[in-house]
């Protein structure tokens, strides 16, 4: 039994948000363990999985986006990103940032990136009494970062949602579990991380030395944690929890 645990064959997978470097790593991972893949998203950036177009803020586009895909026996919601105009800068401070910057990284990373998607695909797999979501968090929902404090508190919102819906579903066959991943290298945050010679930033510099491996993560380096979670035989009593996949960041306050 033991080299069966994370087979998926026979599985149905969607990835909501899986364009990106961490969710197509996923989706890729789902697929070389036998799983149906289904990606979700703007842009299509892989010819390894099948892809919808769909706008996940928008629950009609997700509506017909299910109507294409119909209910997979393993969800996993990986849309989210942080907002400039969102962020605490010298030039805005956080009770400057506008209202309407706030709605947008909590109607993409928590609107759009779990409660629709729970909604339409998540109601679909009670209906169905079975099946597994993976909700996508971060460390800075454990530990506020400095500057992206929308995106934090967003983040924080997933985790307690996860929870919460781990609860409402446990009796319907279906286990909601999330994932935390630490820092991971991607087109939206390099610039953020590296100066144009590759050198870290100073920022950089602070997450190393608060992460206990003193480097960042590798985009399949989240593919265990997701074959645990979405696998019902190698985690069928899990359900409510979160796992970090973050080099020890969130473990360790520097003090």
């Amino acid at each position: 039994m033991s080299k069966n645990l994370f087979d998926l064959t026979g599985e149905t997978a969607v990835v909501i948000g899986g364009t990106g470097a961490l969710g197509g790593a996923m989706a890729h991972g789902l697929a070389e363990a036998g799983a149906r893949v289904t990606v979700i998203g703007r842009t299509k950036r892989s010819d390894r999985v099948a892809f919808v177009s769909a706008d996940v803020t928008d629950a009609g586009s997700l509506r017909r986006a299910h109507e294409q895909t119909g209910t997979p026996t393993i969800l996993v919601n990986a849309a989210g990103g942080n907002d400039p105009k969102a962020t605490v800068t010298p030039e805005m401070p956080f009770a400057s940032i506008p209202r309407e910057n706030w709605d947008a990284v909590f109607n993409l990373n928590l609107v759009g990136g779990v409660l629709l998607p729970c909604q339409i695909f998540g109601a679909a797999m009670v209906a169905a009494g079975k099946g597994s979501i993976i909700n996508i968090a971060s460390v800075s929902a454990h530990l506020p970062l400095s500057r992206v404090v929308a995106y934090s508190a967003a983040k924080a919102a997933v985790l307690n949602l996860t929870k919460f819906l781990a609860r409402e579903w446990a009796g319907n066959g279906v286990r909601v579990n999330s994932i935390t991943p630490g820092f991971f290298p991607a087109e939206q945050n390099r610039k953020l991380l590296f100066k144009d010679d590759g050198t870290p930033t100073a920022r950089a510099q602070s997450i190393l030395g608060q992460t206990l491996v003193h480097r960042f993560g590798e985009p399949q380096e989240l593919v265990g944690a997701v074959l645990f979670l979405a696998s019902s035989r190698a985690s069928s009593f899990v359900t409510g929890a979160d796992i970090a996949v973050d080099g020890g960041f969130t473990a360790f306050n520097g003090v």
